[in-house]
């Protein structure tokens, strides 16, 4: 396997790509191999980083093998049960939250379990279980404490103050096919190799550009006049956060991150970069050059140039985006601060006051269209108004042939 796995790794760094992450075979392959002994550093450090989180069949895998480590059922030279139990702790949800809960209970696991815990999200219908384990269980009560003070949360670090980004512009409009090619839609889920399509029939050289800019040391802006126009899709917002966001610890081959700045930007590529933990702010961009060095102060409203001189201003919205970027994107944040407000609830705590909350829209005496009572009633209520924060409930995702892949391993991820 070892073998096979460079020889693939060569063949993608020739073209500046990474290696695809492990399948279910392979990842079957590499616990073999850490068993034995074979190797531990190499298979030890595949094991850890190049293995989707979530609910994916490799994760299965993963999960069982550092599930047995952990209790003490199998024994590896490679990895301790501490840091099985570590490992566990950073497959975001799944097939590790079991596991998990039941380390709570053993004494050289119990607090490295109960860490984990405390920052995972994706809990899901494991959360009564653990609330019901709190009763008797001192570590099971840190967790939920934990949730209810939201640490999930509170242990990230704010979005700065100030930003200092290098200016990667596009003139005109640029739509999700400048971005994510309907020609190239098969390369969707491989977001490294898909990016490379990015803007390749929109401008000359842009990966060149990139990587040029890229060399002054400062993070890359993404800006244009308009941005995201066209068909809704989150392959568009991978690639540009590809090349110019951050990397995701434990999560192989996908970014997070970055900066939009555009005149205009597009309502779904607003959100599906606000998912993503982008940081999407409509402003003028005029006075913005490629190359040019700006500082960016959020809080404050307000782009400044090299030479001191503000060149644009702005009012971040929604009032909740600091807070989105902080927990990684609006779905994390959705996902965690409805944990943190349920186990309060359920500790008949005052709601808290460390989230920045929706602020509702005017009321009306309107009526509703359709369309806002049906999306209304997926929130439980008659009806929605513009611009109005609703969470509706759903239990189908639907999705066409050339973004199924995709969505798939998304819903993965969340382990859906």
């Amino acid at each position: 396997m070892k073998t096979a796995y460079l020889t693939h790794i060569e063949q993608r760094a020739k073209d500046n790509l990474p290696p695809l992450v492990l399948n279910a075979q392979q990842t079957k392959s590499v616990v073999e191999n850490l068993i034995n002994g074979n190797d531990d550093d190499f298979y030890l450090d595949l094991l850890t980083h190049r293995i989707p989180p979530g609910v994916d069949e490799a994760a299965y895998v993963k999960a069982s093998f550092l599930t047995s480590v952990a209790k003490g059922e199998q024994t590896c030279n490679a990895i301790s049960q501490e840091q099985a139990t570590f490992l566990l702790g950073t497959m975001m949800g799944g097939y590790n939250i079991t596991p998990l809960i039941e380390l709570l209970d053993i004494d050289t696991t119990a607090q490295i379990a109960c860490d984990a815990l405390s920052k995972t999200l994706l809990i899901y219908e494991a959360y009564q279980s653990i609330v019901e384990k709190s009763t008797n269980n001192t570590f099971a009560k840190q967790v939920v404490d934990s949730w209810a003070n939201a640490d999930w949360f509170t242990s990230k670090n704010e979005l700065p103050k100030e930003i200092k980004l290098t200016v990667f512009r596009v003139d005109g409009e640029i739509n999700t096919d400048d971005l994510s090619p309907a020609t190239e839609a098969w390369s969707r889920p491989d977001i490294p190799l898909h990016a490379q399509s990015m803007l390749v029939k929109k401008m000359d050289s842009p990966l060149k550009t990139i990587a040029q800019l890229k060399e002054k040391g400062l993070p890359l802006a993404f800006v244009g006049d308009v941005v995201g126009t066209g068909s809704s899709r989150k392959s568009a917002i991978n690639s540009v956060l590809w090349h110019m966001g951050n990397d995701i610890d434990y999560v192989p081959n996908k970014r997070g991150g970055g900066v939009v700045l555009g005149g205009n930007i597009a309502p779904i590529f607003f959100n599906t970069a606000q998912d993503s933990g982008a940081l999407p702010i409509e402003c003028d961009v005029s006075k913005m050059q490629m190359g040019d060095e700006i500082t960016l102060y959020p809080y404050e409203g307000k782009i400044i140039n090299a030479n001191g001189e503000t060149i644009s201003t702005f009012k971040l919205t929604p009032n909740t985006i600091p807070d989105e970027v902080r927990a990684g994107g609006r779905i994390p944040l959705i996902i965690g601060r409805g944990l943190s407000d349920k186990t309060r609830f359920d500790l008949d705590l005052s709601v808290s006051d460390i989230f920045l909350r929706p602020k509702d829209v005017t009321n009306s005496d309107a009526g509703y269209t359709l369309a806002q009572k049906i999306v209304g009633k997926a929130c439980g209520v008659e009806g929605v108004r513009p611009n109005t924060y609703c969470e509706p409930r759903m239990t189908t995702v639907g999705s066409q042939d050339t973004t199924g892949a995709m969505t798939r391993d998304e819903l993965k991820e969340l382990a859906c």
